[in-house]
């Protein structure tokens, strides 16, 4: 049974869902409902007769998976046993059933990029080459090589213009051999891998290619040459694939990503049927204007136009800041104003090319009691005392993994120095360590084995206990001492101590959702997790690069940093790296349902120096001319001078002709004394002419310049 309304979907979707076998290529404008389309073309499908068992949907992102989980779900009877997974997860689902065929154990570790960054260190230092100079390359190269379906000795030829290729390959390999003799796969291997038993081992590719007979695949121009090989394969019995994608929305080249699939889908499957969607659901006519403009400089594209019913609004605006501060100051206090409007905080959205230019909007924000969050910072299990906890239980599903082994071996300190890991690496010779320790360690020299001999016997000890997911982990916590590890008199500590409490608790959530799961399971879901996840969810502001924010939507959105050598970004030099930027921008654009700022400054203060700025080739591009400035007619707004001695639209920036119950700035005076919630007590130095904004010197803050008509000051007594 199925519950679904077709005549939700206009005519152009319609088309697209009901053609129901073959390969299907829909170009789906940003905002046009994909993902509408892609819910309801499996409702569809089971509607026709079509087992859920048998269609696989794959999506970029986790939160994109969740969603359209629970709205299958919700229309579907037997929905959730559809398989709806992320590429990476769907390649670590398949290898955990079968990559014991290419030499490996099922149990084996995925490694993030610290745990590969720390292997490729340990192999530099080894060898004798500079970490400086030797990382960033064969970083690069290990990517790249993965990134293509070619054997290392044929990549090594295909780079042999390339300056010291043979040396970068001999790490390569080492780096390979490394994680083999760990059981342990980095990102890449999830696909390639899954490509190379897909390939050397034709039953399994069968037995999947087989068992899906649909398959649906979103973000379609976000894919990279394996991913694409790997669809191939799985639609190579069937050929029922449905592929939506946008080739103005691809921004991850950078990562491999290839939106020419778009037109190789054409050539690789026959009879290929091609639906356009054109009607945007998400933006108002006038930002679908500003967003028609820009992607139109492309050439690498498909020709279409973005259009909607959502006539009206507010024109996207425009403003140019003296500086870093007066742009932040900007996107405040008009967040502020429209949150006094009505508006919630998780209605906004502040997007920029740069996550070095986030410093200056949160303590803008910080300012106004705004609350909000910044992605693409550190994220929670990159935290130094979460990835101890969870290399300790990494041990417990993969003895071999010497890298976490290493991680904990002297955390709590059990007086383990570099002296005595080269000591232990020369005892387990080819073997892994803790396996070694596990086997003979009655031989090793007695004052090490004194050190270690504890550890090994707790392990083993938790090793052979039966526990539900929570409380086995709960134990490992508790047996190795890490909380002792922390000092709780100090804020640092406690700060930590909070931390593995709140993973204790995220422990305990995930046993409870999945009942069926093991310590495997969990630690693969933490480690393809993503800190954007949650973008959206929190009730708060989000600062985020526009990358970030890719497929979300917000009511209100800010796009900071328009300048020349920021966005687009200094490196994109040549035709096809200046069309992603570009392509960037529209991303950007095209996240706004309602209403659009768009700011650039004069000058800026980055990367330890102060610049004058041009203001980017987008803003001719979108067809600003007006600026959100007084006076601002009188100057051309394209010729990179400084601007001086403008003072805010008052009635722009805080809505003075709209609002009511303003609060009484007279009341300020130079020399009173203040308290902020953020900043605490402080004393007012100056203010300016025109009386709105105050500079006041905050105990253990500095001085800051706030709007005192926005600002939550209290005048203190006395």
């Amino acid at each position: 049974m199925t519950d679904f309304n077709l005549d939700s979907l206009n005519s152009e979707q319609q088309l697209a869902l009901k053609q129901l076998n073959g390969a299907i290529l829909v170009t789906a404008g940003a905002g046009s409902g994909k993902t509408r389309l892609l819910t309801h073309r499996v409702a569809y499908l089971i509607s026709q007769g079509v087992s859920p068992y048998s269609i696989l949907a794959i999506t970029f992102t986790n939160k994109a998976t969740r969603e359209m989980a629970e709205r299958i779900e919700t229309m579907c009877e037997n929905g959730d046993k559809i398989w709806i997974s992320t590429f990476h997860s769907m390649c670590a689902k398949i290898l955990r059933s079968d990559i014991d065929r290419l030499g490996y154990s099922r149990s084996f570790t995925i490694y993030d990029e610290s745990d590969s960054e720390k292997v490729i260190k340990d192999i530099l230092n080894e060898m004798g080459l500079s970490e400086d100079r030797w990382k960033k390359n064969v970083q690069f190269h290990l990517s790249n090589w993965k990134n293509t379906v070619m054997p290392l000795s044929e990549y090594e030829l295909v780079c042999k213009d390339v300056v010291d290729i043979k040396k970068i390959v001999l790490v390569m390999a080492e780096y390979e051999n490394r994680l083999k003799k760990n059981n342990a796969l980095d990102f890449d291997d999830l696909l390639i891998k899954t490509f190379k038993l897909f390939r050397e081992c034709e039953d399994v590719k069968n037995y999947y290619a087989t068992r899906f007979e649909y398959i649906l695949v979103d973000e379609f121009q976000d894919t990279n040459v394996v991913q694409y090989e790997l669809l191939k394969q799985l639609a190579s019995v069937h050929g029922n694939i449905f592929v939506v994608g946008d080739e103005d929305q691809c921004i991850y080249s950078w990562r491999g990503a290839n939106f020419q699939n778009i037109f190789n889908f054409k050539k690789d499957f026959p009879n290929v049927a091609v639906f356009k969607l054109e009607r945007n659901y998400r933006s108002t006519d006038k930002i679908l204007d500003k967003a028609n403009l820009l992607i139109a400089h492309n050439n690498s594209r498909l020709a279409k136009k973005l259009w909607t019913d959502k006539k009206g609004g507010d024109e996207p605006v425009i403003y140019n800041a003296v500086d870093e501060r007066d742009e932040a100051l900007y996107v405040a206090s008009n967040i502020e104003r429209l949150m006094r409007l009505g508006d919630k905080a998780s209605d906004f959205a502040v997007l920029m090319r740069l996550n070095a230019l986030s410093r200056s909007l949160e303590e803008a924000l910080l300012a106004y009691n705004i609350p909000h969050k910044i992605y693409g910072g550190f994220k929670f299990y990159e935290r130094s005392e979460i990835k101890n906890v969870v290399a300790y239980l990494r041990l417990f599903v993969n003895p071999s993994d010497d890298v976490a082994f290493l991680k904990v071996i002297n955390f709590p300190r059990r007086g383990i120095g570099d002296s005595s890991i080269l000591k232990l690496k020369d005892f387990a010779g080819d073997r892994s360590i803790l396996p070694a320790l596990e086997e003979d360690i009655a031989f090793l020299e007695p004052s090490l084995k004194h050190k270690l001999e504890t550890f090994v016997e707790i392990y083993k000890g938790l090793k052979a206990l039966e526990l539900p997911l929570g409380d086995f982990v709960s134990e490992v916590i508790s047996k190795f001492g890490i909380r002792d590890a922390y000092d709780k008199k100090t804020e640092e500590g406690f700060d930590k101590l909070m931390n593995i409490s709140s993973f204790e608790a995220g422990v305990k959530e995930f046993e409870r959702l999945n009942p069926e799961a093991g310590l495997n399971d969990y630690l693969g879901s933490i480690t393809l997790s993503s800190d954007t996840d949650a973008i959206g969810d929190e009730g708060s502001v989000t600062i985020a690069s526009v990358h970030a924010v890719k497929g979300l939507e917000f009511k209100n959105v800010f796009i900071v940093g328009l300048e020349e050598g920021i966005f687009p970004i200094s490196r994109a030099t040549t035709l096809d790296e200046l069309e992603e930027e570009r392509r960037l921008m529209y991303v950007a654009v095209t996240r706004a349902e309602e209403k659009v700022f768009i700011t650039h400054c004069s000058r800026r203060f980055l990367y330890g120096k102060t610049s004058y700025q041009i203001p980017s080739r987008f803003c001719k591009e979108l067809g600003f001319y007006k600026f959100e400035k007084k006076k601002i007619e009188e100057t051309n707004v394209f010729t990179g001078k400084s601007y001086s001695g403008f003072s805010f639209n008052k009635s722009a920036v805080l809505g003075e002709k709209t609002e009511s119950g303003k609060k009484d700035i007279s009341i300020y005076a130079v020399g009173q004394k203040v308290s902020h919630p953020k900043f605490g007590s402080g004393q007012i130095k100056s203010i300016s002419d025109d009386g709105l904004v105050a500079d006041i010197n905050f105990e253990g803050f500095g001085v800051k310049s706030l709007m005192l008509e926005i600002a939550p000051l209290e005048i203190e007594e006395g």
